[in-house]
């Protein structure tokens, strides 16, 4: 299962998660209680293992600046987590290696995401950070052959029936490894990584 941590605001934070087993780092640029300024993503980024997937998490902003910060920021992926259009997606994607498109699972563009030139579909809650759980069964509209992160609400708890019912490639968590918004607790971060390492090999 590949696992993303999302919301990382601090070098502790990003090493701990690493060293726990994390494959994906989120670094989010759109305006959350979690933001970074571009400098300390890259002081961040640096001093990661190559293998790690970093990701910069924007909220309908121009492409232009997207693939602008990403390389800014030392970053290896784009994250789109607004209204982008298809034209937008492949923008970005003409810039940075990887883009993940995010969905709210209750959007009807859910069943169009095979459109949007990215194979990496985010479905998450209505809304993003919430730490809101969906229904599950909505990631059965995204259109087969696309690579699903399950995100919204993924705690310790509920990670591993999230894995066994959406059958996904990926899981991102942010606010439910947290001890308070953008700082990270280690015993839950750990439970989590855990618990969503129960169904290895369940997913796509």
């Amino acid at each position: 299962m590949f696992l993303k941590i999302c919301g990382i605001t601090n070098e502790d934070d990003a090493l701990l998660s690493v060293a726990l087993g994390a494959d994906a780092l989120g670094f989010v640029f759109a305006p959350s209680v979690r933001q970074v300024p571009v400098t300390r993503a890259y002081d961040i980024s640096r001093r990661l293992p190559p293998e790690v997937m970093t990701v910069g998490v924007f909220r309908d902003e121009l492409p232009s600046r997207v693939v602008e910060t990403v390389h800014r920021a030392g970053l290896k992926a784009a994250q789109l987590h607004g209204h982008e259009t298809p034209a937008q997606v492949a923008e970005v994607a003409a810039g940075v290696k990887w883009v993940i498109k995010a969905f709210s699972a209750a959007s009807e563009s859910v069943r169009r995401a095979d459109s949007y030139g990215t194979d990496l579909i985010l479905v998450d809650s209505s809304s993003p950070g919430s730490g809101t759980v969906f229904d599950w069964s909505l990631v059965d509209d995204v259109p087969p052959g696309l690579r699903v992160i399950l995100a919204g609400g993924l705690t310790p708890e509920n990670v591993a029936d999230g894995i066994a019912r959406a059958q996904p490639y990926a899981v991102d968590v942010a606010s439910g490894v947290e001890a308070s918004p953008g700082v990270k607790d280690e015993a839950t971060l750990r439970a989590f990584m855990e618990a969503a390492h129960t169904l290895d090999g369940a997913a796509a």
